[in-house]
């Protein structure tokens, strides 16, 4: 569509500006500001802003109920105008945020900054309607990638790439490679982005060539789901763990994990230092099963010092089932993650993942006991 100025700017009455609200409303979802949107279309921007806010051009006084500009439905990871209507209700009857959360079945944070960024500006006032179309005013405007945007930025992350650097590695390169350009510093996720959604361009590879895991796409994340009790002593969870290992403030703290080979016929445990990110890989030549686990891992404990053995933080896998025998052996605590929750131990992950490139899923394994020096 073109839009051309109107060259009568007189005062229009009480006429109804059915199409020049329209074609507003279209530049808005173009990424055009208000003052740009207005001065094509040529009305006054606060007659953008009351659009915007639900009221249409009408010959009476009052606020018609909102219209929303034609967007694309949001996802269901987004509130929708009903959970603002109630969040706006429940406000009025002065609840806590953490409760309107837990009501609706959403984070305590998502709720906080709903309204932080929909409330009034001036007065405070959460209106839910007038939320939902500032909601929606953002969300039809993208900003292009900054990958796209520079071509510079684009070609270090495809020369690393084709190096086999990983996108964490890769970003944390980039302060140090371009110290006067934040434009051109990304986080990883921006570089999965390109990757597995974009795909296009200077990026577009074989994403299994590009990235350690070979994965051809994402794995999706999962809700941790209540689970029974899956070995015979209890488990005690990571919640119960010392503050001090959270901080990683003192050595002596543990995660530890299993690499598995092809079809599961072998593997390699490995046991990360939190503090110190030191690696210790235990051999496991004759299998996997918990009393073969424990005895590799009272062995491998028992060649520490005391005070370097204060607790292992391991994820709930059935090869760490004997843990309470293995406690009482070595004196060093076990504690469990959370179901489907890595990151709870991500100092571990990361190691694997980079192990992984030297010790290939692939090859069945016969290669880690090679490089790890045994038999």
């Amino acid at each position: 569509m073109e839009f051309k100025i109107r060259e009568n700017r007189k005062p229009q009455g009480a006429k109804r500006l059915t199409a020049e609200r329209a074609a507003y409303f279209q530049l808005m979802q173009q990424g055009f500001s208000n003052n740009e949107a207005c001065r094509i279309v040529g009305i006054d921007p606060r007659s953008g802003r009351r659009w915007r806010n639900g009221y249409v051009p009408s010959g009476r006084r009052g606020v018609a109920h909102p219209v929303p500009p034609a967007v694309p439905p949001a996802s269901s990871r987004y509130l929708s105008v009903d959970e603002r209507i109630y969040i706006a209700d429940r406000i009025r009857e002065k609840a806590a945020v953490r409760a309107i959360a837990a009501e609706l079945g959403r984070s305590p944070a998502t709720i906080s900054r709903e309204i932080r960024r929909n409330r009034h500006p001036d007065s405070g006032v959460y209106r839910p309607h007038a939320a939902q179309a500032r909601a929606e005013a953002r969300r039809p405007r993208p900003k292009p990638a900054k990958i796209e945007q520079h071509g510079e930025l684009r070609q270090f992350i495809q020369e690393r790439l084709d190096r086999r650097w990983s996108p964490e590695q890769i970003c944390q390169a980039l302060p140090s490679a371009f110290p006067e350009r934040p434009e051109l510093h990304v986080v990883p996720e921006t570089v999965y982005q390109a990757l597995y959604v974009q795909s296009r361009g200077e990026l577009r590879r074989e994403i299994h060539r590009a990235l350690r895991t070979g994965r051809v796409r994402r794995k999706p994340r999962r809700q941790a789901q209540q689970r029974t009790p899956r070995f015979t002593d209890p488990m005690v969870m990571i919640s119960e763990r010392p503050a001090e290992a959270e901080d990683r403030a003192v050595p002596g703290h543990w995660e530890g994990d299993l690499i598995i080979g092809k079809d599961g016929a072998s593997a390699i445990g490995t046991l990360v230092e939190r503090t110190t990110r030191y690696v210790m890989l235990v051999h496991l030549p004759d299998g996997r099963s918990a009393e073969l686990v424990r005895d590799a891992l009272v062995n491998t404990v028992q060649t520490l010092p005391a005070h370097l053995t204060r607790s292992l933080t391991w994820d709930q896998g059935s090869e760490l089932a004997a843990h309470g025998s293995c406690t009482t052996t070595t004196d060093i605590p076990v504690y469990f993650c959370d179901p489907a929750s890595p990151w709870q131990r991500g100092s571990n992950e990361n190691t694997n993942g980079l192990l992984r490139q030297y010790f290939p899923t692939c090859n069945g394994g016969s290669g880690v006991r090679d490089r790890v020096g045994r038999p």
